[in-house]
Order: C-alpha cells, then structure tokens, then sequence
C-alpha cells in the first residue's frame, strides 16, 4: 500500500519567531525635505563651530599673554597693564542670569498655564497676541524702562530685602545702617538685582511662548479620561499637562537662561560696572561679559581687542554648556513619560 506525502502550502508553513521586516520607501518628497532638514542642521553646526574657531583664533595673543589659570581666576580687567581675567565677569554674568531666571519662571509658567488652560475665546487670543509682541520688543526698550522706572523706585524694596533678609549671604548690604532714619539709596542702585529684574521680564514672553505650545499640545484623550474620572481643572493640569509639558518647561527655561546670559545693553544700561567678585546682589555694582564687551569694544584695539574676544569665547563657552545641559535633561525627560494617567 502506497502511502503519498501532502505538499504543505505556504500559508501553512510556521511564521518566523521574529519581527517581520518592513521594508521603508521614502518618495521624492520625503528624501527633498530629509536632505533639507540634514543640511540645515549642519549649516548650524558649521556656523558655530565657525564661530568658536574664530573666537579662539583671536583669543590666542591675550590668553598666551597672561596665562589660562589667570585669565580664568583674575578678577581684575586691565589688559594695558597685562592685568586681567573673567572671573568676575563671569560671576556676574552668572548672578544676572539666575535672578532672571528666579522671577521670570513662576512668572512664565503661571502665565503659559492660564493662556493655554484657562483662557478661551477671544481672551486667549488678546493674550497670545500680547506675548507675541512682548517677546519682539527691543531689549534698549526693557533697559530704558528699567533704567528711569525700576531704578529709581526699587531701592526702598531692596532695603526691605536687606533688613530683614540680610543675614542670608547674597542678601546682605555691606556699609548700609540699618538704624539711620536717611538711608542711602545709593548703596541700592545700579545692582545685579535691578539689572537681573529686567532681564527677567525680557525673557518672559519668549519662555511663555514654548510653554505654552508644549502645554497645548497634551493629548486630548488624556484630559477627557481625567474629566470623566473626576478630576477637577486642577487635577487635570497636575496629572496631565505638566508631565506631559516637561520638554517644553525645561526648554523654555533653558532658552531663556541662555538669552540672559547673552543679554548686553539692557544691564550696560543699568548696572554700575566694577571688577570684583560682588555675591551681593541687592549692593551697587556689577557687570557682565556681553556688557563689559559692549562698553569698551569702541574704543579697543591690539591686544585689548584680543582680551574682549577671549571674554567672548568664555561667554560662547558658558552659553554652550548650558544648551548641551538643557538638551540632555530633555532627552531624559520626555513629555507624558511620568503621566498619572
């Protein structure tokens, strides 16, 4: 008895264990825009590697001059005596940016939460359009109008802070008498804290704008489900909207910590410039990297030209550390990754 063997189909045959390939085909369009996008990306590098390369092709004569540990540890700038350093420029530089950042983040991320979650209609677009404009003002604008408006009415604030905050360190006042019924508002003036002020309304409405497109786009799905569940407004911005809105809060505060950083005629126009290291915010005096180069590039030359693009690079420098920084948290932070819902 012949026995005869059945020839299996393909359908039958077991599928493989692992995942089947897809194989990707990109029309013209899509490989015109990816060749875009890939060159844009690298003419933006190409510029500020450019950029760095320049800076530090100039900076050659004065750091060669004085020495890397000195230039980075002088708190003096006297480049005809050979004499100078960023130390504290950097420390102020650093001081202005942090007092921005501290009153323009609660500011921003109140302002972007109320835009996007509780302003509707025509309200939300009065406000979007008010933001907008904000954030294209003119930085001598902010300067001008710290400089005859917050000046001369922030030191009796200052002096509040002083005296009943002053035994915390960068509170403090040094040469003011508490007791003296005529106080002198000139120790208050021309400060990292007024200068700081102003930077921080500056950066404002360019925080608000990324937060509040980050917050806006929290998928709908999530807040309806929340809704149903029970949750109040509150509840939905708590769970919801800000996990989901993490990239965006970070970003937008690292850009603006990035423009404050770079920020120059808003604090030239208002903080009293010296060279040393002053933690006391609230104290008269101050400076600033982009300020000081502002201040004396006009009339620079040789070697005190080479000391301003050195400042330059340590400015450059600074502002790329923070950037990468940023981008790093954000990579480890995706929006919605610590979602309740």
């Amino acid at each position: 008895m012949s026995s005869q063997t059945a020839i299996p189909d393909k359908h039958d045959l077991p599928m493989p264990a692992g995942p089947r390939l897809v194989r990707q085909v990109l029309e013209r369009a899509d490989l015109s825009f990816r060749a875009v996008t890939r060159a844009s990306g690298a003419l933006v590098v190409g510029l500020m590697v450019l950029v760095g390369v320049f800076l530090t092709i100039r900076s050659v004569e004065a750091v060669g001059r004085v020495g890397l540990w000195e230039f980075l540890t002088t708190q003096q700038w006297s480049p005809a005596t050979y004499h100078f350093g960023v130390a504290s420029l950097v420390t102020g530089t650093v001081l202005i940016a942090l007092v921005a950042l501290v009153i323009a983040f609660p500011l921003a991320l109140g302002v972007s939460l109320f835009v996007s979650e509780i302003a509707k209609g025509s309200l939300q677009r009065v406000l979007v359009s008010i933001v907008d404009l904000a954030a294209a003002v003119p930085s001598v604008i902010y300067g001008l109008w710290g400089l005859a408006f917050l000046e001369p009415l922030l030191p009796p604030f200052a002096r509040w802070l002083s005296t009943w905050f002053g035994w915390i360190p960068f509170l403090a006042v040094s040469g003011a008498d508490l007791h003296n019924p005529l106080p002198n508002d000139s120790l208050y003036k021309a400060s990292t804290f007024i200068a700081g002020l102003v930077v921080g309304f500056m950066i404002v409405p360019v925080m608000v704008s990324l937060m509040r497109e980050s917050f806006t786009r929290a998928p709908i799905g999530e807040r309806e489900g929340a809704y149903a569940l029970g949750a109040t407004r509150w509840g939905v911005i708590r769970s919801v909207v800000l996990p989901f809105g993490v990239g965006g809060i970070i970003g937008g505060s690292m850009l603006g910590l990035g423009r404050a950083l770079g920020e120059t005629i808003a604090i030239y126009l208002i903080i009293g410039p010296i060279f040393q290291i002053n933690l006391q915010i609230l104290h008269v005096g101050g400076n600033s990297i982009a300020a000081n180069i502002a201040s004396q590039y006009g009339s620079a030359g040789g070697f005190t030209l080479s000391a301003l693009m050195a400042s330059g690079l340590a400015l450059f420098v600074l502002t790329m550390a923070v950037n990468f920084t940023a981008s790093a948290i954000i990579a480890r932070s995706r929006s919605g990754a610590d979602s309740e819902a």
